[in-house]
């Protein structure tokens, strides 16, 4: 059984369609749910669902979160989680974390190019499609090697809160699905 980490820092969508995904898999299970944001909506989402919420506010306890995941977790994926992760956890982890991205990458990636700052900047170059990129993660902003893409065609201009929406689906219908085909792949590697 390969045991997953999820790390985010709002409202936790993406981690729980991830989680009730894996419930009854034989393959993979989410052990744990790691945020930076005491204000997090993934932590009252996870109240209720069986799987532990850990809390580290101070950079100084990346250090121990990452003891403790090594010793538990085979692979980490993030959903919204906003800050860089450090290189030691990288390295730990090497080619076994999962990043998704609101954006088409390379477009629209990089420091800064998180939720609404990139729909507004497609939206402003009138991009007439967009989507999700689900990568690897390196110690490169959205540098990964890209795992999948999905996307949806857009009205040249559209309103970054439509274009939101649209994404939001994107990531809610393909992440879990395409988590588990690499881990499938990950696990046949072996």
């Amino acid at each position: 059984m390969i045991k997953i980490a999820i790390i985010a820092s709002g409202s936790g969508t993406n981690a729980e369609k991830i989680t009730r995904h894996f419930q009854s898999s034989r393959l993979a299970r989410v052990e744990i749910i790691v945020t930076n944001n005491p204000k997090a909506g993934v932590i009252d989402r996870f109240q209720d669902i069986n799987v532990p919420v850990l809390l580290f506010e101070d950079p100084k306890e990346q250090v121990k979160v990452l003891s403790y995941l090594e010793d538990k977790i085979d692979v980490i994926l993030l959903a919204g989680y906003l800050k860089m992760i450090p290189k030691s956890w990288i390295n730990a982890f090497e080619g076994k974390i999962l990043n998704i991205h609101p954006a088409l990458l390379p477009k629209f990636g990089g420091p800064g190019m998180y939720g609404m700052h990139v729909h507004r900047a497609v939206s402003e170059q009138n991009e007439k499609v967009t989507g999700i990129t689900i990568h690897e993660v390196n110690d490169r902003y959205d540098e990964g090697k890209t795992i999948a893409q999905y996307s949806v065609e857009l009205t040249p201009g559209e309103d970054p809160k439509y274009i939101e929406q649209k994404v939001r689906a994107l990531e809610l219908k393909n992440y879990a699905p395409t988590v588990e085909q690499w881990l499938e792949q990950m696990s046949q590697d072996k």
